[in-house]
C-alpha cells in the first residue's frame, strides 16, 4: 500500500514493488549476484519505470540499506520504549537476546549491512556511507545505555559490544544458532560485570 508521512510524499506502487523485490533478493543472494533485469522482471515493472525511480543500481542499493536502517531504528525505539521501566543493564541483556532470536529465524543470512560492506570495499562509496550511519547509530545507542548503567568506560565497552553484535550476525548464520543465547549471556556477564580497570 502506498504510504505517506509528513516528510515523505506518497510512494508509487511500482517503486514499492521494485524496492521490496530488490530487498528480498539482495538479502538472500547478495547485491552483485542480482542484476537489474531480474529485479525488473520479478517486480513486473517497465525498464523505464525502474530507471525513473532508481537511475542506477547503486541508488537502489542505497535505498535498500536506508530502509533497513529505518526499520531497525523503529524496532529498537519500540523496544526501548517497552523496556523503559527496566534497569539499563537488563535492557542491554534483553537487546542482545532479541538479536539472537532474530538470528535464529528461518531465512536469516547475517547482517544486511555487513554483507553489503563486503561487496562495496570503497569507503568513499555512498553505500558505505549508509552502512556507517547504521553503525554509528547502533554504537551511540549502546553507549547511551552503558552510560545510564553506570559503566566506567561506556565508549570502550560499546566498542566491545559492537564486536559481539557483529560476531552474532556471523555466528547465528554459520554456527549453532541455538547455542548463541548462552554464549552471548556469558559474554555479557564477563563484559558488563568486569571490575574497573584503569588500563582499559
Amino acid at each position: 500500500m502506498p504510504t505517506t508521512t509528513p516528510d515523505r510524499p506518497r510512494e508509487s506502487p511500482a517503486r514499492r514493488r521494485v524496492l521490496d523485490t530488490a530487498s528480498a533478493l539482495f538479502y538472500a543472494e547478495g547485491v552483485h549476484a542480482v542484476g537489474v533485469d531480474r529485479i525488473i522482471a520479478e517486480a513486473a515493472v517497465a525498464k523505464a519505470t525502474f530507471y525513473h525511480h532508481f537511475p542506477a543500481k547503486d541508488t537502489l542499493v542505497h535505498a535498500y540499506l536506508t530502509e533497513q536502517f529505518e526499520a531497525q531504528r523503529r524496532a529498537v525505539d519500540d523496544f526501548l520504549t517497552d523496556s523503559a521501566d527496566l534497569p539499563p543493564r537488563e535492557v542491554l541483556v534483553r537487546l542482545f537476546d532479541l538479536i539472537v532470536e532474530i538470528g535464529r529465524q528461518p531465512g536469516f543470512r547475517g547482517c544486511a549491512f555487513i554483507n553489503a560492506a563486503a561487496e562495496f570495499p570503497d569507503l568513499a562509496h555512498p553505500v558505505r556511507g549508509a552502512i556507517q550511519d547504521h553503525r554509528t547509530w547502533f554504537r551511540t545507542m549502546l553507549t547511551d545505555l552503558l552510560t545510564a548503567a553506570g559503566d566506567a568506560h561506556p565508549r570502550a565497552t560499546a566498542d566491545i559490544l559492537m564486536l559481539l553484535r557483529d560476531g552474532l550476525a556471523v555466528g547465528c548464520y554459520l554456527d549453532d544458532a541455538d547455542a548463541m543465547r548462552r554464549i552471548t549471556r556469558d559474554a555479557l556477564d564477563r563484559v558488563l560485570d568486569t571490575p574497573d580497570d584503569p588500563t582499559r
